[in-house]
């Protein structure tokens, strides 16, 4: 098996790899935790100047029409960082679904800026206790689950009213990751004849106010509260001819894999920290790198770190090439929770006090590991919905 990366994937990898070892270290990250600034803005740039936030815009709007395994190698250098910045929501979770779904009119309004680095975006996917499609592909697990309590699934609560050839949202939309920056918002809602739908709301939009919302990573996310927002027929995601449950799931699996692939970057950083401090570290004068208990942990951790990253390659690939991944996602998405919760806590025993140290880097891979592992669902649900999927006729 071939697991080396095409001469494309790999410059994208190397490109994003140098910009945030430039520009997101360990100092720039605490200047802007101390500054109370979300988003590396510079570093956000540095990414779209060189092509990376478009590397899977299609090239007629501006991009580079690589795909989005390109895209997935990107998010692996982002979780290795710990960079704040809005790759995942506004590659994967804005764009994405625009160039697959839109109509040329929406690509041409929305594509080149994301491509540009001028605009961000985001999807409003979880509502308070309802998943817009079946709760086996949400990438909000920790939002809630109707199926968890025994009932049946149900779409969005938010409604669509169509009003004189325009329509009317109302509702509400939790954990929007993003949701604080971006531009421009997907938004499933119910319609009036039944379906879903998914439309462009602009978030400057008369009656959208965001909330913001502590997290674990300490980068709020937003709570959406829609009142009367009035979009124009022409915010319909693809124009109506596209059933909207199939464009929150395409959402969904990229993002999972998305996820999955930060956490693989996360899980080796975590590793490689410690790795270097217990070489460091000396007690009864030799290393603890030395000493029996610490050497069979990093060595679980490396077998987790490579579980990761090989899973999450192969949902990735599978997802980029179109071929049915549901299993492999379900597999991905196992060991992103299992091994990334294992890797991060055994980095952090390892370490000692240091280990929760702020001035320390390992905090943040800690804290995104965790908010990754709640976002994806805990690995006892990955497995029931890989039994599912094993047992469906």
């Amino acid at each position: 098996m071939d697991f080396e990366l095409g001469e494309e994937e790999q410059a994208i990898r190397d490109l994003t790899a140098r910009v945030l070892d430039d520009m997101s270290s360990h100092e720039r990250l605490k200047a802007l935790v101390a500054e109370g600034d979300h988003m590396d803005r510079k570093a956000w740039a540095a990414l779209a100047a060189t092509g990376v936030v478009g590397a899977s815009v299609p090239e007629a709007h501006g991009g580079l029409g690589l795909g989005f395994l390109s895209t997935a190698v990107a998010l692996e250098e982002v979780g290795r960082t710990a960079s704040p910045v809005p790759l995942l929501t506004t590659a994967v979770m804005g764009a994405m679904p625009i160039a697959a779904y839109g109509t040329e009119a929406q690509c041409r309004e929305w594509l080149p800026g994301v491509a540009g680095g001028s605009v961000l975006a985001c999807a409003a996917l979880a509502e308070d206790g309802t998943t817009p499609v079946e709760p086996t592909t949400s990438a909000r697990a920790d939002a809630g689950s109707s199926e968890r309590d025994g009932a049946a699934p149900s779409g969005p609560t938010t409604a669509a009213r169509s009003d004189n050839g325009s329509f009317v949202l109302d509702g509400t939309k939790v954990l929007v990751a993003g949701g604080l920056d971006a531009d421009v918002s997907l938004v499933p809602a119910r319609l009036d004849g039944g379906g879903v739908g998914v439309f462009l709301v602009p978030t400057d939009a008369e009656g959208l106010e965001r909330i913001p919302v502590e997290v674990t990573t300490g980068h709020p996310e937003a709570r959406f509260e829609l009142s009367g927002v009035r979009v124009g027929a022409d915010a319909l995601l693809g124009g109506g001819a596209v059933d909207g449950a199939e464009i929150v799931r395409f959402i969904e699996r990229h993002a999972n894999v998305g996820l999955c692939m930060m956490m693989a970057g996360a899980a080796r950083a975590a590793i490689g920290l410690a790795a270097d401090y217990t070489k460091q570290r000396y007690q009864f004068d030799r290393p603890i790198a030395t000493f029996q208990a610490v050497t069979q942990r990093a060595g679980d951790s490396y077998i987790d770190v490579e579980a990761i990253w090989l899973t999450a390659y192969q949902a990735a690939w599978r997802l980029s090439a179109g071929l049915p991944a549901d299993r492999e996602i379900a597999i991905a998405k196992y060991w992103a929770s299992e091994g990334g919760f294992r890797v991060v806590h055994a980095a952090v025993h390892v370490h000692g006090g240091v280990g929760v140290d702020r001035d320390y880097p390992l905090h943040r891979h800690f804290l995104a590991a965790r908010h990754i592992e709640l976002t994806l669902g805990h690995a006892e649900e990955q497995l029931a919905d890989l039994g599912r999927q094993i047992a469906a006729p």
